[in-house]
Order: structure tokens, then C-alpha cells, then sequence
């Protein structure tokens, strides 16, 4: 469950990269402190190994950790915030593909609607 008892409807590896994200912002985590390893951290989570990994490489992408083989990603960065009033937030990688999968349903259906109009219009003189 999520905030006020919501189902959190967050991708596993975006909810993982959420909040070590809010770790780092927080504190809790600071630059140059080790992540919790993999196996911790799948623990934690309740989830696979490849989707903590995922969520690490979310985070690497945004230069907020830096991982090497063999050895514990380390927070390299504290991930900038945006005042109130400031520029919108950028939408979540998980927002901007249900928006391009909306935006297909919507053109499918549009061309739907064009088909049954032209059927209606050839029907209607029999």
C-alpha cells in the first residue's frame, strides 16, 4: 500500500529508485556513502535482482551513484530540487509511456470512429 493506505501503482524499479532517491535527498545517504548492496536491497523490496538493478542504473543515468564491479555503489551526487513556483517537474519515464499509449488508443479509436461513419454513410440509403 501506498500513501493513505493507495495502492502504489509505481513500476517496482521506479518505487526502488524512488526512494533511495529520497534517501540521498534526505541524507540519510550521503556523497561518498555506499548504497546497500543488491542483495539488501532486493530483500528490502521484496524484489528480483534485475529490477534493483534497474533502479540502480535509473539512478547512475542521473549521475546520482557511481557503481563499479565488485564493489558497493557509492552516492556521487544529491539530486537537485525545484522550488514551488519553479519550472514544472519533469514527468516519470513510467508517465511518459502510458501518455504515448494513451495517445495511440485515442488515434485508434479516432480512425475507428471514422470507419463506422463511412459504414453508416453506405448503409443508411438501403
Amino acid at each position: 500500500m501506498g500513501r493513505n493506505g493507495s495502492v502504489d501503482r509505481r513500476k517496482v524499479y521506479v518505487r526502488i529508485a524512488d526512494d533511495l532517491r529520497n534517501d540521498i535527498a534526505s541524507g540519510r545517504l550521503a556523497v561518498g556513502d555506499p548504497l546497500p548492496s543488491i542483495a539488501q536491497l532486493v530483500e528490502r523490496n521484496g524484489a528480483a535482482k534485475a529490477t534493483v538493478e534497474r533502479a540502480l542504473a535509473v539512478l547512475r543515468e542521473e549521475g546520482l551513484i557511481q557503481s563499479r564491479q565488485g564493489s558497493p555503489s557509492v552516492v556521487v551526487a544529491i539530486p537537485e530540487h525545484e522550488e514551488a513556483g519553479d519550472s514544472p517537474q519533469e514527468p516519470s519515464q513510467e508517465f511518459t509511456l502510458l501518455w504515448a499509449q494513451l495517445q495511440e488508443i485515442k488515434e485508434s479509436l479516432r480512425q475507428q470512429r471514422i470507419r463506422l461513419d463511412e459504414l453508416d454513410e453506405r448503409t443508411k440509403d438501403r
